[in-house]
């Protein structure tokens, strides 16, 4: 078997996007992330306390970086108040808010049930940014 000639074209980049959460206490936040089912699958520095943690769901990826990452990276600051806002899939929305809530985390808004069938309800993450979370409301 002979392998492919090299045509000198540059192997296309894999397919990636993800966004960068800036938080204030790396560890807690991604630990937030993990109980939704994220992996751990990076972090630096490898051991101690982590400034980034990469997290992985399915094909959905996550950063969890320290706030001092904007300016260190290109000059500006991360925002005061509500840097963004998470929109997760979970199973059984009520099991995970159990779990969440005996974990002390916040509840911004209880379940809903949305015209378009899934019932969403939004919880805090570490840093009190908004986290929606949706299940389906069809049955199988």
């Amino acid at each position: 078997m002979t392998a492919a000639p090299d045509h000198g074209e540059p192997e296309a980049p894999p397919e990636r996007a993800f966004p960068l959460i800036f938080a204030e206490r790396v560890p807690l936040t991604a630990g937030f992330y993990e109980k939704l089912g994220f992996t751990r699958h990076s972090q630096s520095p490898p051991t101690g306390e982590p400034t980034y943690v990469g997290l992985r769901r399915g094909a959905a990826e996550i950063a969890v970086v320290d706030t001092s990452w904007p300016a260190a990276r290109h000059g500006g600051a991360a925002g005061q108040g509500l840097r963004f806002e998470m929109f997760v899939l979970v199973g059984d929305l009520g099991t995970t808010l159990e779990k969440l809530g005996a974990d002390g985390v916040p509840l911004l808004r209880g379940p809903v049930d949305m015209p378009w069938g899934e019932r969403i309800a939004y919880v805090a993450d570490p840093d009190g940014n908004p986290v929606a979370l949706a299940a389906s409301t069809h049955t199988a």
